[in-house]
């Protein structure tokens, strides 16, 4: 299984984008993050077209919204208001495989405005807020197989910025957040799926700020975009990439597709 997670800012703006995409990567899933689009009005003609016949997607008028676009049937569709904000930022499906039933959770995490105080930030605290609730819901759920994806808006590991030293007071990587994530990532002992491949000490990114004028030459990057997966799952992880050239296609997201595959179909 080819699963792909991407942040594409618009669906609607950048189908073309997607369609170029999967022409050259061949997803089997793919996990869009913030779609900007209410379910209404969603492109589901023009995204079948692209050879997904399953899609799922819980969307909201120019803000937020997840999607998961499938060639593979699902099950189980589930979408929470995580926190009760009335924002859509996360969606779940469940996927047969040889290892069994997979829980595929597809997240949107708040990006927590500027202001790294959540006694002066509401958005910061929302962040953190939302965070917590996902240490809360999965780590309880020990026995089973689950993936996590999305735009967590947080850059976790020193490499995982351009500049450590000068991004550890900017918002998405300041030690509060990390402190947040890593607990997370410990409740279940989640397999990162590209540092499974790539050593911390190896710069890594996901995301490169629109004010660039040349992104990946001065490579000022973050990686805020993940794929977890539970610990049963390790043996089936088989390989990642991140397509870095989509920052710079026509019209591009700040974010880029990544991806890993899993050897479970």
């Amino acid at each position: 299984m080819k699963l792909v997670s991407w942040n594409i800012n618009s669906l609607r703006l950048r189908l073309p984008l997607l369609e170029k995409f999967v022409a050259i990567a061949n997803p089997d899933v793919v996990c869009l993050q913030e779609t900007k689009v209410a379910d209404e009005a969603f492109p589901l003609k023009k995204v079948k077209a692209l050879g997904f016949e399953h899609v799922i997607f819980s969307g909201e008028k120019s803000y937020n919204g997840v999607a998961i676009l499938s060639k593979i049937p699902l099950s189980n569709f589930s979408a929470i208001d995580v926190e009760n904000y009335g924002h859509k930022r996360h969606i779940s499906c469940t996927v047969q495989t040889k290892a069994g039933e997979v829980e595929l959770h597809n997240f949107y995490v708040p990006a927590g405005g500027d202001i790294a105080d959540a006694s002066l930030n509401p958005k910061f605290d929302h962040k953190l807020k939302f965070v917590d609730w996902m240490y809360d819901y999965f780590t309880p759920q020990k026995d089973k197989k689950i993936i996590i994806v999305g735009d967590m808006n947080i850059a976790p590991l020193e490499h995982d910025v351009w500049s450590h030293k000068q991004l550890l007071s900017v918002v998405s990587h300041t030690p509060i957040e990390v402190e947040k994530m890593t607990r997370l990532q410990n409740g279940l002992q989640w397999i990162d799926t590209h540092r499974h491949f790539v050593d911390e000490k190896q710069k890594l990114y996901s995301w490169w700020s629109y004010r660039g004028l040349d992104p990946l030459k001065s490579d000022r990057g973050r990686r805020l975009d993940h794929i977890w997966a539970t610990p049963n799952l390790k043996n089936h992880i088989k390989s990642m990439n991140i397509y870095r050239d989509f920052r710079v296609e026509t019209q591009p997201s700040d974010h880029v597709p990544i991806e890993t595959f899993f050897d479970i179909l």
